[in-house]
């Protein structure tokens, strides 16, 4: 039997001072600075000392089904979150990733993001199933994933090389209903 569904009166409100709004070209520095967080890259596959002209690529790449979110704290950017909807026969699921300033976890910052990450795909893009791919050892993350609804579908042994050793993973997804 799967979980109830996340309700938005089942969350902490934000942080004062948070606000959270679709990602901006001129949010390259700010992107790349939180990928090269130690913290944030740990539940990443991104290397260390990302480049500027990534993040750029990334943002100018986007196509229309992109939809991406950072979180704004009194002016600074401190996470963000996306959803990468996949084609053909796959329309009805999308991919999931996200991740908050290694100063800012803790906050609910991520549930802030996760929260209207959610609704979009449940009341605006119809996608019926969010799938993805957490390292084992982020227990925060999982915790905050199955809080909304996330459940463990398999587990991925030496999933990714991180940090002079490979690391473990899990895959989650939530279904809509």
């Amino acid at each position: 039997m799967s979980p109830a569904l996340y309700h938005p009166s089942d969350s902490r409100p934000a942080p004062p001072g948070l606000s959270i709004r679709a990602t901006r070209l001129e949010d390259v520095d700010a992107i790349t600075a939180l990928a090269n967080l130690p913290g944030y890259r740990a539940g990443t596959l991104r290397l260390p000392y990302q480049k500027p002209e990534l993040a750029r690529r990334w943002l100018e790449g986007q196509g229309a089904e992109a939809f991406n979110l950072v979180a704004v704290l009194d002016g600074i950017v401190v996470g963000n979150a996306g959803l990468d909807r996949y084609g053909g026969r796959r329309s009805h699921a999308a991919g999931l990733g996200m991740g908050v300033h290694d100063d800012h976890r803790g906050k609910g910052i991520g549930t802030a993001l996760l929260r209207e990450i959610i609704d979009a795909a449940d009341q605006w893009l119809r996608i019926e199933r969010l799938e993805l791919t957490v390292f084992a050892d982020n227990l925060r993350a999982i915790r905050l994933y199955e809080r909304f609804g996330f459940e463990q579908e398999g587990f991925l042994h030496n999933y990714a090389f991180r940090a002079g050793a490979f690391a473990d993973a899990h895959l989650m997804a939530r279904l809509r209903g």
